[in-house]
């Protein structure tokens, strides 16, 4: 984890997460330089027009400045550029009120300032005579995925016409990575078209009778001024470009009115582009939006019973037992499990097996799910060992969904809807609560009792209570910490504490840490690999001494490829990599670059690429729907399993909706990455922006995911023999759970952009 929350704010802009392009006539945009001027450190005499900045260095502001020869800087810098505004800028406006200075993305604090006086917080402008702090670093959540986009009016006497402004940014950085990094930059007017708000990227599609649906809503945030235009709505078929809708509507809409829209379309088995266009009457601009349409390939959860998830687990010796039988079907539900090890005992109503185990060794269990359409059997191998974590995890984590606001509650009814969504059916098992729920590091109040024991703060009134709740459920209670003094929200970590956190972790029923790095740049001497080892011995070792099996989950973003020796240090699974953000970019460079690690997972120690990002998500209170396609999901869920990737949700459970509770339960997919073998798929084709993942299988078949990273839907023919198939195959398309037939030289199908094409091979 690092910080990855957004902010909802109310500012007079068009309300987007999704691609969006505006256009119009002859108005002017400046662009901001690339280099600014940059020193680390803190002094207000920086926001200072005439301060001399000649002796500070360059850097860029597309890329953070860890990239950039700061590597260790987790504190105070400052930015600094001098940027001439003229006068034509407003003069060819339409509109002629307020200049919008767009900061693009800054991790994670900051203050803005122009010719020595603030005019932003956090994304929020503010007075010229706001009292200068650090109060602005206590905001509720951490905002580096959240655009900075600021407005002066015209007339705001800090506005320097015709003259050179000196804009200085105050930026502070938790941990992590660190500063202005987007590199698009602007100064322009306040155009017409951002008075207008569409929620198309708010509101999810809904399936209904044979048909998707959606209510839109066009607003006029403006206080003053009517909008009038031709709003159209084009749909046409992703993969052969047909047009399948086309309609148009007269808006007219008077100072914060608003139009509401129903929207329709058939429901088919691949996407629809559709295209929201707004041509405004008076002023020349259009405003263009588009989306692509969900589709549901996995067929209904039968109500005959079947048993699904992995077919291993693993503990150690003597340590507290908790396995959940995953088993969808009709409830209720009777479960046997025959050849249990001594010591184990199932709950015939709930499938939950508890108990402890003292003797070493492997143990097939027969597993059996009934009701009164039928039953199903299944085996259960339970290996008591020296090895936890045979498959991937499986679970919700808190941040990328509550971030620092994230409570008990919130944690508990997560579990709930573990049960009520039944997602607990098809394997997944862990509850993670994230950052924020430790006393703030800066805080008057006692962080730990006179024992040294970790207190928690008041959003967590007990959190004994609150895992024994989880387990009562058959499910898996995980937590967060750093092995620095502090978290990367600030909040109280472990350092020196490693054994009293361990103990205090046992005593609550904990299963799972993750253990972020975070503030311990600020200890260790530098990056060789003895100071990155180092706090992951400690807490290892610490982990050890307790009595229970916790997972144990190292998040320092792949540094020293980490992957190269996590299990040395008792890692489970390890972060190979910065933090995702739901946006393609993000989803192909990480996903798409797990390959020189691939050789280094296997039964109990995992890459981690990162948590999904599907659903509603935003790092935060303020949440929206993930801003992947369809298609990227598909990809993003094929991928992670083909590479045995930890499968840890971060969205909001109680707003899934179908097409993404279809993407989370689909057995024969999650069991590709809860395979036995425990083998990461590697690249096996890399041409004309496809890309063949193959992966090998315990049952001696293979997964081969067909990805298509271009921008546009392509054939593809797969040859078969390059696989080292000789013999006609049975090939079986997982999404769909549905045989396509024997196939012996080649297998060709249609990919959509940015989409996979998921099958199983069957030799012979």
């Amino acid at each position: 984890m690092k910080k990855s929350v957004r902010l909802f704010i109310i500012v007079i802009c068009l309300i987007s997460t999704s691609p969006f392009k505006i256009y119009s006539q002859q108005e002017e945009t400046i662009k901001f330089p690339n280099e600014w001027k940059f020193i680390p450190g803190d002094n207000p005499e920086y926001a200072k027009p005439d301060y001399d900045d000649s002796k500070w260095k360059s850097i860029r502001v597309d890329k953070i400045w860890e990239d950039q020869g700061y590597e260790n800087l987790d504190r105070f810098a400052w930015y600094r550029v001098k940027v001439f505004i003229p006068s034509s800028l407003k003069e060819k406006a339409f509109l002629k009120d307020s200049l919008k200075i767009f900061l693009g993305k800054i991790n994670n604090f900051d203050q803005s300032y122009i010719n020595g006086k603030i005019f932003g917080i956090n994304g929020k402008n503010v007075p010229s005579d706001t009292k200068i702090d650090t109060s602005f670093l206590n905001a509720p959540t951490n905002f580096w995925d959240y655009n900075r986009r600021y407005t002066l009016s015209v007339n705001d006497p800090r506005i320097l016409w015709e003259k050179e402004n000196v804009f200085a940014i105050r930026v502070f950085d938790q941990g992590g990575q660190g500063g202005i990094y987007t590199g698009d930059q602007t100064i322009s007017m306040v155009k017409i078209s951002e008075y207008l708000s569409l929620n198309y990227d708010q509101v999810q599609f809904q399936y209904k009778n044979g048909s998707i649906k959606k209510l839109l809503v066009l607003k006029n945030t403006s206080p003053k001024l009517t909008l009038a235009g031709e709003f159209t709505i084009n749909a046409v078929s992703k993969l052969d470009g047909e047009i399948v809708s086309d309609k148009s509507y007269n808006v007219n809409l008077k100072p914060g009115a608003a139009k509401k829209i129903n929207f329709s379309l058939a429901k088919q088995d691949h996407s629809n582009i559709v295209t929201y266009k707004f041509d405004f009457t008076k002023s020349k601009e259009s405003i263009s939006f588009s989306e692509e349409t969900p589709y549901i390939l996995t067929p209904p959860v039968s109500l005959k019973p079947q048993i699904n998830g992995a077919r291993i687990y693993g503990e150690r010796t003597g340590k507290p037992f908790l396995y959940l039988i995953a088993a969808s079907g009709a409830r209720p539900m009777k479960f046997q499990a025959e050849n249990l090890p001594e010591g184990l005992s199932l709950n015939k109503n709930s499938g939950i097996i508890t108990g402890r185990v003292n003797q070493k060794g492997e143990y097939s269990v027969k597993l059996t799910a009934g009701n009164k359409y039928g039953k199903a059997q299944s085996y259960l191998k339970i290996i008591i060992g020296d090895q936890i974590e045979l498959t991937p995890p499986m679970g919700w984590n808190s941040w990328n969904c509550w971030g620092l606001s994230v409570d008990q509650s919130k944690v508990f009814s997560s579990a709930n809807e573990f049960i009520n969504k039944k997602l607990s059916q098809h394997g997944w098992t862990y509850i993670n609560i994230d950052d924020g729920w430790e006393v703030k590091g800066d805080s008057k109040d006692p962080k730990r009792d006179t024992n040294g024991n970790i207190i928690v703060n008041e959003k967590f009134p007990s959190m004994k209570a609150l895992g024994d709740s989880i387990h009562a459920l058959g499910l898996k209670f995980g937590i967060y910490s750093s092995p620095g003094p502090l978290t990367c929200g600030g909040y109280t970590a472990s350092y020196q504490y490693e054994l009293k956190d361990a103990e205090s972790y046992s005593s609550w029923g904990i299963d799972y840490l993750k253990y972020d790095w975070c503030s311990y740049d600020n200890i260790a001497k530098d990056h060789s690999l003895p100071e990155l080892k180092e706090p992951y011995y400690v807490m290892r070792e610490a982990l050890n001494k307790v009595d229970r099996d916790i997972v144990f989950s190292l998040c320092q973003y792949g540094m020293g490829d980490v992957w190269k020796w996590g299990a040395e240090v008792g890692g489970n699974l390890w972060r190979t990599t910065g933090d995702i953000t739901d946006t393609w970019q993000s989803l192909s460079e990480i996903g798409f670059s797990q390959v020189e690690n691939a050789k280094y997972a296997g039964p109990g120690h995992w890459n981690d690429p990162d948590m999904l990002i599907v659903g509603w998500v935003g790092w935060g209170p303020s949440l929206h729907p993930t801003r992947l396609t369809p298609d990227e999901q598909y990809t993003h869920i094929s991928l992670w399993s083909l590479l045995s990737a930890p499968l840890l949700l971060g969205c909001d459970l109680e707003r899934l909706d179908d097409f993404t509770l279809n993407l989370l339960t689909n057995d024969e997919v999650i069991a590709l990455d809860q395979d036995a073998l425990g083998k990461q798929a590697v690249p096996v084709i890399k041409r004309d922006s496809i890309q063949v993942w193959k992966k090998n299988l315990s049952d001696g078949n293979i997964a081969v995911g067909i990805f298509n990273l271009d921008s546009k839907s392509k054939k593809f023919t797969l040859d078969l023999k390059g696989l080292g198939l000789t013999k006609k195959s049975l090939i079986r398309d997982l999404w769909r759970q549905k045989n396509l037939g024997r196939f012996k030289d080649t297998f060709t199908a249609d990919v959509p952009s940015h989409g996979v094409v998921l099958i199983k091979v069957f030799k012979g």
